[in-house]
């Protein structure tokens, strides 16, 4: 085996290793509703990369593993402080729930920030952002959001597949919605 060969190996090994181990890191095993504190759901799925605080003292946090994971999870804490329930967020009941005219704050709300880059089209006034998730079918795919750049509001609403191909290594689109009520 020559040295290049070699090497290559060792590459996609430590990025399987590095794939395998962000994953790992979205454990929800020892979370349980009623009983976890937002400092426990924290040690477990690292910093939210959004949080909400609403009128009532509860928090919502949005933990996503993008750019290039497919899960988001909103974390839902009680006005004392304990987990009410965490759920998988980037599927097909979820984008369901979006509908033309809501705001990007809505949106947020129910899918967490997007996984790539928004990317803003001025020809048609439009800002897309975008999520790659597991498909129910096992395959990754986009979904996309569709925003009228002056309103902010949603325009609509679209599917498209990833076309980065499939590189050595990458771990299997797996769906990982946790519900835990």
């Amino acid at each position: 085996m020559n040295r290049a060969v070699s090497l290559r190996r060792l590459g996609l090994s430590g990025l399987s290793a590095l794939f395998l181990s962000a994953c790992a890191g979205y454990s929800s095993s020892a979370l349980t509703p009623g009983v976890s504190t937002r400092p426990e759901v924290e040690a477990r799925l690292g910093q939210p990369a959004m949080t909400w605080k609403n009128a009532d003292g509860s928090q919502q946090l949005a933990f996503a593993t993008g750019p290039g994971g497919t899960q988001t999870f909103m974390a839902f804490i009680g006005p004392d402080g304990k987990l009410t329930r965490l759920v998988g967020v980037l599927n097909e009941g979820f984008f369901g729930l979006i509908q033309a005219g809501m705001t990007q704050d809505q949106v947020l709300r129910l899918l967490g920030p997007s996984s790539v880059p928004s990317m803003p089209y001025r020809r048609t006034d439009t800002l897309t952002w975008s999520w790659l998730y597991c498909q129910s079918q096992n395959v990754q795919q986009y979904f996309d959001v569709n925003f009228d750049a002056g309103t902010g509001r949603v325009r609509s609403i679209g599917q498209h597949q990833w076309t980065h191909g499939y590189m050595p290594g990458t771990p299997p689109c797996v769906m990982q919605n946790i519900d835990l009520p």
